[in-house]
Order: structure tokens, then C-alpha cells, then sequence
């Protein structure tokens, strides 16, 4: 089979591919999901702590594969490429497989107001991807989200302001959402279950290790 990868570049960008699209290394296409419905070619996409997102249309013989980290599961790169499968090939959604692959848990995956407040931003549920003080953090008042705005008044001994408060982060559950609003059938979402800061004993894990080799999530259609 012809491996078809991409420069992922954490954006919404899908691209097509087809039996004359080169694949070569050397003239990656810069994205973060493929698409295609002809046999022999592997789409494939990388991770270490991201969701590898991979649908098939069993129906129209079409198939997708998605790398969605926060920023693309805020720009909803799961739905877009639902949607670009519709468009292509005439997908219906409900005829769709969903495969989430190994990725950094709700357990493990802290981040700060920046991402609070683009989630707040773009989806009216994100509140139940997150674990907590997630309206402080996103309604955008300095004093709400970070406790050393006037540090004279935080500090402590021996003088060191406390952490700013953070959320943990769902990616898993914040991508099924956004499938089963686009049609998807929760019993056509499938994962695995396990979170790679967790497990660097099976997967590689960027938050957990920094220096770490990347997972390869593929699928195919076979000729």
C-alpha cells in the first residue's frame, strides 16, 4: 500500500487524496486529516498525547483519518471532516465507524485559562469536558482566572505567589460529542480506554516525557 502522512500542523485542514496525489516524504502536505475512497492507500496520522481519529464509511467505501489535539477539537476537525466526506463521496453520518485511538486522559491532560476560553468560545457543552474551576477560568476577568493578579496581596512565605488554577481536559469526550452531534451513533464510537500519560509503559506520551517517538494511527481500504 502507498502511505499517505501528513505535516501536522494542529489546524482544520483536510485534504483528499487519490491515486494521482503524491505521498512521497519529501512533498508532505501540510493538515491534520485525509480522507479518500480508493483501496491501496494507508492514511495515516500521528501521535503522543493527541486523539487519532479514524471513521469509515463501510457504505460509500469511504474512509477518514484525523489527528485532533485541543486546538483541533476546538476548531471541530472531527465534524469537518464529516462534513468534507458528505461533500466528496455522499456519506451519510449515521453509516459512519468512529475508531478514537490512545490518548492523554481527563487524568492527566491540565491546561489554563487560554484553552478554557476557547472552548467557552466555541461549544455551549465544553463545561462537561472539563474538571474544575472551568467558569472562572473562561469568563475572562483576570482576578477570576488567576490568583496572583495582585500579588502583594497572594503572596506567601517565602514570597513565591501561588499556581495559577488550571482544568483538566476531556479530549475523548469532547470528540464523541462532537461526532454524535454530527450524526454519529454513540454505538458507532468506539475507544480504547486508555490514557498515554498514564501508560508510557505501552504508548508515548509528549505532556509525560517531552523527548518521546510518536503512534501511528492508519486505516484502508483494501483492494
Amino acid at each position: 500500500m502507498r502511505v499517505a502522512r501528513l505535516r501536522q500542523i494542529h489546524s482544520d485542514i483536510i485534504h483528499k487524496i487519490d491515486a494521482s496525489t503524491d505521498v512521497a516524504d519529501r512533498v508532505l502536505l501540510q493538515g491534520d486529516a485525509l480522507l479518500t475512497r480508493d483501496p491501496g492507500i494507508l492514511l495515516a496520522v500521528q501521535t503522543a498525547d493527541c486523539v487519532p481519529i479514524l471513521l469509515a464509511d463501510a457504505t460509500n467505501h469511504a474512509i477518514a483519518a484525523v489527528h485532533a489535539g485541543w486546538r483541533g477539537t476546538v476548531r471541530r476537525i472531527a465534524e469537518k471532516t464529516l462534513g468534507r466526506m458528505q461533500l466528496q463521496y455522499g456519506t451519510r453520518p449515521q453509516d459512519v465507524i468512529a475508531a478514537l485511538g490512545p490518548t492523554i486522559g481527563r487524568c492527566c491532560y491540565e491546561v489554563g485559562p487560554d484553552v478554557a476560553k476557547e472552548f467557552a468560545a466555541q461549544s455551549p457543552q465544553a463545561r462537561e469536558w472539563f474538571d474544575g474551576p472551568f467558569e472562572a477560568l473562561s469568563s475572562g476577568d483576570p482576578r477570576d482566572a488567576d490568583p496572583n493578579w495582585l500579588p502583594w496581596l497572594t503572596m506567601k512565605p517565602p514570597g513565591h505567589p501561588p499556581d495559577p488554577p488550571r482544568v483538566h481536559l476531556d479530549l475523548i469526550a469532547a470528540n464523541r460529542s462532537i461526532l454524535q452531534s454530527a450524526g454519529l451513533a454513540p454505538g458507532h464510537i468506539f475507544t480504547s480506554g486508555y490514557c498515554t500519560a498514564c501508560r508510557t509503559d505501552l504508548f508515548f506520551s509528549y505532556r509525560r516525557e517531552r523527548a518521546t517517538g510518536r503512534m501511528l494511527a492508519a486505516i484502508a481500504i483494501r483492494g
